[in-house]
């Protein structure tokens, strides 16, 4: 019998296949079956499936069955123009509904209450987001989903056929570990310029550089900087607060990228990068204060994270990073690790965030030298938007962020200085 935990697993693998097939099938405008039907079926050969281990194959046959007559009952019924409703599956939506909650009736006596409970939840909620959900398929552009769907090329064509083995120097090179990062960044990105468009161009300066700090807090600096120097109409004083607000969330971006792939040294590192977060965060508001009657709401330029070729020169970075520390680590101690910190973190703190984070949990390098890598990597990332600014954006915005980043690095030197050993 599949245990509780392993049907909670393939329950929601069973759901998220379905929801991604009923999305490009609903954005292409196929008959049939959208965004809603999709993921009714699946979990109902899902649950089929479950049921069939205790009562035999012939359930999820009948399950079969009892699906293919209702594509064929619902297609036939549109060929001869009979009035289904206004959404031609929408006819095939209530009959599955009808059967899966069938199905949910049938697990109730197998003793698994909460997973029917919370899948007849998910029927409910799916039959009543039925406006939502249209509306939000209607709103996806051709961008957007080609970057879901890069994200599904990632994760669910590349990565299950890499080897799962290490290779190369110092035995650091795990292919499918490698890319599992890729994945990761990629798919943080991508929620975040998806959420960012949703919302609307109106999102304002806190949102807007909210997202901008997710997506890519590099990416935003360059973006406004740029802008100050060729959009005469762009402020610097909104320029400087989207630019400080997302080199703010970085850190948060940080702390949720080692919960994720180290949970275990979490607690030996959350609280320096909160002091860090906390004393940016002090020094964007009272820079706020000080110039909010020259904003205007205005939210930072939201560009398509996805590409395949950013994604893969993510990878050979990640790759390049864990090589050279294992190495600084073996010829130079705590020297050359510093160093090959601060270089790979000047235009890419996610590389030297998770090589650490991965090479701290082996044991490779110590909890205190570790979290002073992350945080000189995420000083030299703010060193190198300051150059940034200095050579894509006009006098005055780089005045401004020169003090404001001026201040932050020097909070980041105090904590390397004066925070005690870890570990």
């Amino acid at each position: 019998m599949i245990m509780e935990l392993e049907v909670w697993k393939i329950l929601g693998i069973s759901l998220g296949m379905g929801l991604l097939v009923g999305l490009q099938r609903e954005w292409s405008k196929a008959e049939g079956a959208g965004i809603r039907t999709y993921p009714m079926i699946t979990v109902f050969g899902t649950v089929c499936g479950i049921l069939a281990e205790r009562y035999g194959g012939g359930i999820l046959f009948a399950g079969i069955l009892a699906v293919g007559a209702m594509m064929v009952v619902v297609k036939i019924m549109m060929n001869v123009n009979l009035p289904v409703s206004k959404h031609p599956h929408a006819g095939l939506t209530t009959g599955i509904a009808a059967l899966l909650m069938f199905a949910v009736g049938a697990m109730l006596t197998m003793d698994m209450v909460v997973p029917a409970v919370a899948i007849g939840g998910a029927v409910a909620l799916l039959l009543q987001w039925k406006q939502p959900l249209h509306g939000f398929v209607k709103r996806i552009g051709k961008q957007d989903i080609q970057a879901i769907f890069r994200l599904v090329l990632i994760a669910m064509v590349v990565l299950p056929v890499l080897p799962d083995k290490d290779f190369g120097p110092f035995g650091v090179l795990n292919p499918s570990h490698i890319w599992l990062m890729v994945v990761f960044i990629v798919g943080i990105s991508i929620g975040s310029y998806l959420v960012a468009k949703f919302l609307g161009a109106k999102t304002g300066l806190l949102l807007g550089g909210i997202f901008g700090g997710f997506i890519s807090s590099t990416a935003t600096t360059i973006s406004y900087a740029r802008r100050s120097k060729t959009a005469p109409g762009t402020s610097s004083a909104v320029a400087a607060m989207v630019i400080m607000i997302a080199s703010t969330i970085v850190f948060v971006r940080v702390g949720f990228e080692v919960a994720v792939v180290a949970p275990s040294i979490l607690p030996y590192v959350l609280p320096q990068f909160t002091v860090m977060c906390t004393s940016m965060a002090v020094i964007t508001a009272a820079a706020w204060f000080f110039v909010k009657d020259g904003l205007e709401e205005e939210s930072p330029e939201v560009k398509n994270p996805s590409e395949l070729g950013a994604a893969v020169a993510f990878g050979a970075l990640y790759a390049f990073v864990l090589v050279s520390v294992a190495a600084a680590n073996k010829f130079f101690g705590d020297q050359g690790l510093y160093i090959v910190a601060a270089f790979s973190g000047l235009t890419d703190l996610n590389a030297i965030t998770l090589s650490t984070s991965q090479l701290v949990v082996a044991e490779k390098v110590g909890i205190d030298t570790g979290w002073r890598m992350m945080m000189l990597g995420a000083m030299s990332n703010i060193l190198f938007k300051i150059i940034v600014v200095a050579v894509l954006g006009n006098r005055r915005l780089f005045s401004r962020m020169a003090v404001l980043f001026g201040i932050s690095l020097a909070a980041g030197a105090a904590l390397l200085l004066f925070w005690p050993e870890v570990g």
